[in-house]
């Protein structure tokens, strides 16, 4: 068995000097820009010395190659010592790191992959350690590569659940290629974290999580080489290292002292701090080089990704939105080894089994941690490395939020599917009902909705979510509905389908998934009274036809009804009354659930919520009594 050897002096040396270069990079940094966390920089200062220049391989002149080993900076408020340790490698220009949350710069105050050496966006704590699970699950299981993945925690954001969903996911599967460096210095924004500095009780938590676990002093090099040593060759589990540091590390006064959070040094304070620093380097001017990686990742292949065949549902065969998901899933991961699948034990409700019996190998079950699910999807996307999809039911990805926020600060290409949706699910009540995922999807800036309404434009819209830049929400549904569309219909992203019209039409009525079905049932009964109304199906929220809508609204006397099965506040309705608020003599009235739902048959909640066709016929009667 391999046994550990430790560095020479001359290393050793190397990685303290390094430490004290990075402390003084991230001083002068946050001193130019008067802001930022130099005291939160100072405690990791021989953690990232001793991964940079030591551990981890990575070419340094290409950040995103793939066979570079992933750095996660989850503290990510400490990013000017993730900049300073990218000059030392030689990416980043020393200069650059005096521009520092500068308008024109993008060393950020907290790091996004507007820089080619961070992955994920974080500083929104808790959710660092998610998204490297995602990327080690990746490079154990689909790249079946060497690289490995390194997350730096802090010890306050160890409070949040997130964190712990993360490692109980990592030790369920296994991923021995992932370690997470807690820097515990004690610390937190306003006063100490609820450990402080009880290492032993964060060893036996991690532990117990089932992570393999060491404890260090964080400012000690060597010990930092051994642990990490060892956390490379340790198999069938995760390695934590816990490391206890000090906030503020080298700086007179300010180190382990409370208040200093997120504070720049004073300016009559900070001369003296940095000559105290330089002084303890020995050799300023021997660069050292991380190792090279080994060159075991295949290049990522970019052809968008095409269903093999046309959707094989007939006009009038019924199936549910969710279930075609599924069948769609299956045959895009038929047609590419890039497409995987995630989902929180809801896989036999979402359809996302269907892909899972097809390609077991491709499908991460992620159980009740939503959260987390989210986060592994991310990881799991970086560098294109895989084309994801999570799904769960729809109400319950509110609760990932945050994660999906910071998946647009990401750039991410993540693709999260909603079953579920709507007062239609029926009996199971309002805590399972999907009544505000629209709104939260629309208010995500890199975010596409789609909201399919049959079989069909449900297998495109999987299709061209697979294609699409930027985070992609689908929105689907429990109920059997009819195939409304011929196999070969094509859709395009902010593309409308005007399903029902003519030259008398008087109502332009706007409906989706459920509640188009509902508009064409009372298209059919208004038919026989002689009344005809345009039934348009918007297909993606977001972006919406506008300017389908506008012509429609105007060929019907500027009068427009939208019925939808979610809240009235964010969804259907305001998307439509926002698309014709500009537009002189429209009239939008709005069918939506007003209230908190409960329980009930299907048919029986879209009458009381008045979404369903005789609400809509009736809508239809009060615009023209009006």
């Amino acid at each position: 068995m391999e046994s550990y050897h430790k560095p020479d002096e001359k290393t050793l040396q190397g990685l303290k000097d390094v430490a004290n270069k990075l402390r003084i990079h991230s001083i002068r940094a946050t001193c130019a820009s008067n802001s930022g966390h130099p005291s939160s920089c100072c405690s990791a200062a021989e953690l990232m010395s001793v991964l940079f220049f030591h551990t981890m391989r990575y070419k340094a002149s290409d950040p995103r190659n793939a066979c570079n080993d992933r750095f996660v900076m989850s503290k990510g408020h400490a990013c000017p010592i993730l900049y300073a340790a990218w000059v030392e490698a030689g990416y980043v220009k020393e200069a650059d790191l005096l521009n520092l949350r500068k308008i024109d710069c993008d060393l950020e105050g907290h790091p996004t992959p507007k820089l080619a050496f961070v992955d994920v966006a974080t500083g929104s704590l808790g959710q660092g350690l998610g998204a490297a699970c995602g990327m080690a699950y990746t490079g154990k299981h689909f790249d079946k590569s060497s690289y490995r993945v390194y997350c730096l925690l802090g010890d306050g954001e160890c409070s949040e659940g997130a964190v712990w969903e993360a490692m109980a996911f990592a030790s369920h599967y296994g991923l021995d290629n992932l370690v997470a460096i807690l820097d515990v210095n004690r610390l937190g924004q306003s006063e100490a974290a609820p450990l402080k500095h009880d290492t032993t009780a964060f060893q036996e938590r991690c532990k117990a999580f089932g992570w393999n676990t060491y404890v260090v002093d964080g400012h000690d090099v060597e010990e930092l080489c051994k642990a990490l040593w060892h956390a490379e060759r340790f198999k069938g589990k995760p390695t934590a290292i816990v490391a206890k540091t000090f906030k503020g590390k080298g700086l007179k006064g300010i180190e382990d002292q409370d208040n200093w959070h997120g504070k720049p040094i004073p300016k009559d304070r900070v001369d003296a701090l940095l000559a105290e620093l330089q002084a303890q380097i020995q050799a300023p001017h021997k660069p050292l080089q991380p190792e090279l990686p080994n060159d075991d990742a295949a290049p990522v292949d970019s052809k968008p990704i095409q269903l093999l065949c046309a959707p094989e549902y007939k006009i009038g065969d019924k199936i549910s939105t969710r279930k075609a998901y599924g069948v769609a899933l299956k045959k895009m991961g038929d047609a590419s080894q890039r497409i995987v699948a995630l989902d929180g034990d809801t896989k036999n409700s979402t359809f996302s089994d269907i892909f899972r019996k097809a390609h077991p190998d491709r499908y991460i079950e992620c159980f009740i941690a939503e959260q987390n699910m989210v986060s592994v999807a991310i990881g799991c996307a970086t560098r294109d490395r895989t084309v994801s999809f999570a799904s769960t039911f729809a109400a319950f990805l509110s609760r990932a939020y945050d994660q999906i926020r910071m998946a647009a600060i990401s750039q991410s290409n993540v693709n999260l599917v909603g079953s579920h949706c709507g007062v239609s699910i029926g009996e199971d009540g309002p805590s399972q009902m999907a009544l505000e995922d629209l709104a939260m999807f629309r208010a995500i800036p890199t975010c596409t909705v789609f909201y399919p309404s049959d079989g069909v434009s449900t297998e495109r819209a999987v299709e061209l979510a697979a294609n699409t830049k930027g985070i992609c929400f689908i929105r689907t549904s429990r109920p059997d509905t009819a195939t409304i569309y011929e196999s070969g219909e094509k859709f395009e992203v902010g593309k409308a389908r005007v399903v029902r019209q003519s030259d008398k039409d008087q109502v332009t009525v706007i409906g989706a998934g459920v509640t188009l079905h509902e508009a064409l049932s009372a298209h059919e009964q208004l038919a026989k009274e002689g009344v005809n109304i345009r039934v348009i199906d918007p297909f993606t929220i977001k972006p919406l036809d506008a300017a389908t809508i506008v012509a429609s609204a105007r060929a019907t006397g500027g009068r427009v009804i939208t019925v939808e099965d979610h809240y009235k506040e964010g969804g259907l309705g305001e998307a439509v009354l926002a698309a014709v608020g500009e537009e002189p003599g429209i009239v939008v009235h709005r069918l939506a659930v007003d209230r908190v739902p409960q329980s009930g048959k299907p048919q029986e909640l879209l009458d009381m919520f008045g979404i369903s066709a005789k609400c809509i016929v009736a809508a239809v009667r009060q615009t023209f009594a009006n």
